[in-house]
């Protein structure tokens, strides 16, 4: 029996060894340099309708310890029909953000604080749709203090970047909302991994941004050259609404050749994210077969 247990105790020190550790960590907290005087304040904009419970969750998980050191404002309906076209004033509001202004060419840093609570938005889509916006050069945080979709953050983030002394082109927001909405009806409704839709966007904009297409027609070979490049395949309704949209960003005001550049970094950064999806898949498969024969083991000792 003592043979057993020695065995046993050999046996959780090496699966102890093998398990990854994990650092707990903000990615490109604002706080950290402290305020920079140039840009004012961060801006911490909460969506309407949390109560003030709900609102002194969120401030703990943007870690707002000061109010005197940001500034605060609120998202409402009326200002989700101010950046978009068919917004509804009645929406109710929850998800919320903290925007840290930056140096020109520091691009776009986002960061989800309750991944668990956004529930179809991630980083790279927020990344995409501010892009496309005109949004640049900041550090964003988002927050929510129970599960929402996460897409009244984006109307905050317009808010608080006007809030900050930028002007945004209206038609530019709403092409960005629209966006946001079409990437998340490809990964919930036609069930494509999030983070392939984020590249599929980024591909497509990529190349309208290279190729400058004259026509919706260009648009249309334009979408379906990526789709097959990517092997994705698309209902016919949810395929023309993604040539309706990048038919629309081929239209909007925008320095394409600046433009080109900053998806090149996002293309990077999601195909990372995608290469270590892959190989995490393969690390945890190691894991579940390492205690699969662990509890055989030790079933084998006592038997």
């Amino acid at each position: 029996m003592k043979k057993n247990i020695v065995r046993f105790a050999s046996i959780l020190l090496v699966a102890s060894l093998l398990m990854p550790s994990v650092a707990l960590g903000s990615t490109g907290s604002s706080s950290d340099d402290g305020i920079n005087e140039k840009f004012g304040l961060p801006i911490v904009v909460y969506g309407a309708d949390l109560t003030e419970t709900e609102k002194q969750s969120v401030k703990d998980s943007l870690d707002v310890k000061n109010e005197s050191e940001v500034e605060e404002i609120s998202v409402t309906g009326e200002d989700l029909v101010n950046y978009i076209k068919d917004g509804d004033s009645s929406a109710r509001m929850f998800s919320s953000a903290k925007i840290t202004r930056q140096d020109a060419g520091k691009g776009l840093v986002i960061d989800i604080v309750t991944e668990d609570n956004i529930t179809q938005v991630t980083a790279e889509m927020y990344e995409n749709a501010m892009l496309t916006a005109g949004i640049e050069d900041a550090i964003v945080e988002v927050a929510a203090p129970k599960k929402v979709t996460g897409h009244s953050a984006l109307v905050g983030i317009y808010k608080a970047y006007e809030v900050s002394g930028e002007t945004l082109d209206k038609e530019r927001t709403d092409v960005a909302n629209e966006e946001l909405s079409v990437a998340t009806i490809l990964a919930d409704k036609s069930g494509i991994d999030e983070a392939k839709v984020s590249e599929l966007l980024t591909e497509i904009k990529k190349d309208i941004a290279e190729l400058n297409p004259a026509t919706k027609e260009d648009v249309e070979k334009i979408v379906q050259d990526q789709l097959t490049k990517l092997q994705i395949e698309l209902s016919p309704e949810d395929r023309q609404l993604l040539i309706d949209l990048m038919d629309r960003i081929r239209k909007l005001d925008i320095d394409f050749s600046k433009w080109s550049d900053q998806l090149n970094d996002l293309s990077k950064t999601i195909e990372d994210k995608i290469g270590n999806i892959v190989d995490n898949e393969g690390f945890w498969q190691s894991v579940k077969n390492f205690f699969n024969n662990l509890i055989d083991s030790i079933r084998s000792m006592f038997n």
